[in-house]
């Protein structure tokens, strides 16, 4: 069975590709990551075909992190195509419940569930800020991201 995760944020410009990115680059480093599907998505369509904020890409860049991605509005095939849909906050996870179907495939959970620090109630959008906020939302998306993919998918 191909594992699918999608990451989900507002704009799909700043904390979903960052997640997308790193969880990229963790599945790469496993024998089976061909298999693996990996995307992310945002609830608002304001950002549909654009690249991530600059200061997202930098972020990612300045750590070995690559993007490609290209915005996207979540959809109702996202909710049977993949096996988790993982947001960032409290509103995405407000915003992806209300338009679940009843017969979802997709579980949903906040990706800060999986901060092993439990440092963090949410991946907070740092698009108003500056570059540091930047870094610090990516260093909450690299624990739980390491996290989740040794929570659910352990090595066999």
């Amino acid at each position: 069975m191909q594992p699918a995760i999608c990451f989900v944020c507002l704009g799909n410009i700043c904390r979903s590709p960052s997640a997308e990115a790193v969880f990229r680059q963790l599945v790469s480093q496993r024998p089976d990551a061909a298999q693996w599907r990996i995307d992310s998505c945002g609830t608002g369509d304001w950002h549909v075909g654009k690249r991530p904020d600059p200061r997202a890409l930098r972020a990612l860049a300045r750590r070995g992190y690559e993007s490609e991605h290209r915005g996207r509005q979540l959809c109702a095939g996202d909710f049977q195509n993949f096996d988790w849909l993982l947001v960032m906050d409290d509103s995405n996870l407000s915003d992806v419940r209300a338009v679940a179907p009843s017969q979802s495939r997709a579980r949903i959970a906040k990706l800060s569930d999986w901060d092993p620090l439990q440092q963090a109630q949410a991946v907070a959008d740092p698009y108003y800020g500056g570059e540091e906020g930047f870094a610090s939302v990516l260093d909450l998306i690299e624990r739980c991201c390491e996290h989740f993919l040794q929570q659910e998918y352990p090595r066999k």
